[in-house]
C-alpha cells in the first residue's frame, strides 16, 4: 500500500511538472477550471432571483462566456441572476480579463514572496511579451493600471447612475459596467445594454474609452505611458495604434453610411446621435458586445462589417480576443510588400522577421478554419439565417459578445458549440495548439527546395 502511495504521487508529481513547465498548456488548463468551477457553482439555486437550480449547460455557458470575456448568454443577465449570481459573474470577468496567472500571483505578491521562474515563463505566455525582463514590474504596472482604470470608468459613470438608480444601486452598476467595458466582456444590468441611454454622451464616451484602453494591450498602454510620443514608440506599439484607430474610423463611417439610409436603424436619429452610435458599434465590435444600437435591425451589410471588426478584433496582450490587430496588420504589410516586389516587409524603417509573417498566417488560417467548421455545423443543427449563426460564432470567437437574438433559442449542441468557441477564441487556437502539439522530429533538417506556382 505504501508502495502504491509512492507510485501516485511520483504520478502526480511528474503531471504537475509537465503543466507547469508548459505555459500554454498550463493556461488552457487554467480557464477551462475556472470555467467548470464558475459554471458548477452559478447552477445552485442561490444565484437565481427565482431560487431554482440553472440548467448545467446554461451556466457553464455562462461562466465560460464571462471568464472568456465574452458577453454572450443564454439567459438574461438582469433578469435571471440575482445579486450574488452578478457578483460571481463579476469576479469571473475580472479573472478571466486579467488571466487565471495573474491573479494567481498576485496573492504571493501581496504576501511578499518571490515569484518563480517557471511562475514568470507563464505570465510571460499570458502577457504575449517576448522577454522575461522586467516582468515582475510590467505584472504590477497591469495590476495597478487595471485598478485605476476601472475605478475612474466607475466614477465617471456613476454620475448618470446615481441619480437614476439610488446611490448603492448606481454605484454598484457603475463598478459592474466598468469592469466589463475594460476587460471588453459586455455584460450588463440594464437588460438592454445601453440601448435605454443609447445618446448619454458621458455613458458613451466612458464606456468607448475604457473598451479601447482595455483592448489596446498593457504592453503599448504602459509604453505610451513612459514615453509620451509616437515616435519614442516601438514599431509594436505604433502598428497597434494605426490599426486601432483606422479601424475605429473606417468602421464608424462605414456603419454610419450604411444604417443612415431609409429602414436603417440610424435613419430617425439625429445628427450627433447617429455619429454617437456608430463610433460606439465600430468601438464595441472590437471585441466589447455592448450595443446601442438594435442589432437586429441591422442591414446585412452593417452585419458583414461588424464580422469584419470582430474576427479583427484587439492587440495581443489585452482583454480583447480576435486575430488581433498586429496579425492583421502584419497580413496588410506583407501583402503590400508582394505587390511592390519587394524581398523584405518593412515597417517603420524596420523589417519584419520572417517567422513573424508566418505565424501570422497559421493563426489567420487556423482562426478562419474553426469559424467557418462551426458556422457549417450550426446552419444544419439551428433553425436560424446563416448571415446570423456567422454573427453568433464570429462574435463567440472574437470574444465580443453581441448577437443578432438566437443565443437563448440555440439548441444544447449549439450552447456547447458556441461555449468552445468561447473558449477557444480567449486562450487562442494556436495556444491550444502549442499545449498539446509535438515537436517536429526535423527541426534542424533541411530539404530541397520545392518548386510550386501559385497566384
Amino acid at each position: 500500500e505504501e508502495k502504491m502511495r509512492k507510485i501516485n504521487q511520483n504520478r502526480l508529481q511528474r503531471v504537475q511538472e509537465k503543466i507547469t513547465s508548459n505555459p500554454p498548456l498550463y493556461l488552457t488548463l487554467g480557464f477551462a477550471i475556472l470555467i467548470l468551477l464558475g459554471g458548477l457553482i452559478l447552477s445552485l439555486p442561490v444565484f437565481t432571483r427565482s431560487g431554482k437550480s440553472t440548467d448545467l449547460i446554461d451556466s457553464i455557458f455562462v461562466a465560460s462566456s464571462a471568464s472568456c470575456v465574452t458577453g454572450l448568454s443564454t439567459v438574461n443577465t438582469a433578469e435571471h441572476w440575482n445579486t450574488y449570481g452578478h457578483i460571481l459573474i463579476l469576479i469571473l470577468i475580472q479573472v478571466g480579463g486579467l488571466g487565471v496567472m495573474t491573479i494567481a500571483t498576485f496573492f504571493p505578491l501581496l504576501m511578499r514572496k518571490k515569484i518563480g521562474l517557471k511562475s514568470r515563463q507563464i505570465l510571460k505566455e499570458q502577457m504575449n511579451i517576448e522577454s522575461l525582463e522586467g516582468i515582475i514590474k510590467l505584472f504590477r504596472y497591469v495590476l495597478f493600471s487595471t485598478f485605476l482604470v476601472e475605478f475612474i470608468g466607475a466614477f465617471f459613470l456613476s454620475i448618470r447612475f446615481v441619480p437614476i438608480y439610488g446611490f448603492v444601486k448606481g454605484w454598484w452598476y457603475s463598478i459592474f459596467h466598468s469592469i466589463s467595458a475594460f476587460c471588453n466582456a459586455g455584460f450588463d444590468l440594464l437588460g438592454d445594454s445601453i440601448y435605454p441611454l443609447r445618446n448619454d454622451l458621458l455613458i458613451n464616451i466612458t464606456l468607448m474609452l475604457l473598451i479601447v484602453i482595455g483592448g489596446l494591450g498593457f504592453m503599448v498602454t504602459a509604453e505610451i505611458f513612459r514615453k509620451r510620443s509616437f515616435e519614442k514608440l516601438s514599431a509594436h506599439a505604433k502598428l497597434v495604434l494605426i490599426i486601432s484607430i483606422s479601424l475605429i474610423l473606417i468602421g464608424t463611417l462605414a456603419f454610419y453610411l450604411i444604417e443612415r439610409q431609409a429602414g436603417g436603424v440610424l435613419y430617425r436619429e439625429s445628427f450627433k446621435n447617429s455619429i454617437m452610435q456608430s463610433a460606439f458599434q465600430s468601438v464595441s465590435a472590437r471585441t466589447a458586445g455592448f450595443y446601442s444600437v438594435k442589432l437586429n435591425q441591422m442591414h446585412d451589410t452593417s452585419v458583414l462589417l461588424l464580422i469584419i471588426l470582430m474576427v479583427i478584433g484587439g492587440s495581443p496582450g489585452s482583454t480583447a480576443g480576435g486575430l488581433k490587430t498586429t496579425t492583421f496588420g502584419v497580413l496588410v504589410l506583407s501583402t503590400i510588400s508582394i505587390c511592390k516586389q519587394e524581398d523584405e516587409v518593412r515597417i517603420f524603417k524596420k523589417r519584419i522577421d520572417p517567422k513573424t509573417i508566418r505565424k501570422a498566417l497559421a493563426i489567420i488560417m487556423v482562426y478562419l478554419a474553426l469559424i467557418f467548421i462551426v458556422i457549417l455545423i450550426l446552419s444544419l443543427s439551428e433553425n436560424f439565417k446563416v448571415i446570423d449563426i456567422s454573427y453568433e460564432v464570429a462574435s463567440a470567437f472574437a470574444t465580443v459578445g453581441a448577437s443578432r437574438g438566437i443565443t437563448g433559442d440555440l439548441s444544447n449542441l449549439g450552447k456547447i458549440l458556441i461555449t468552445i468557441s468561447m473558449y477557444l477564441g480567449r486562450i487562442g487556437p494556436m495556444t491550444m495548439a502549442y499545449s498539446f502539439g509535438l515537436k517536429s522530429k526535423a527541426k534542424y533538417t533541411r530539404y530541397p527546395e520545392a518548386n510550386i506556382s501559385i497566384g
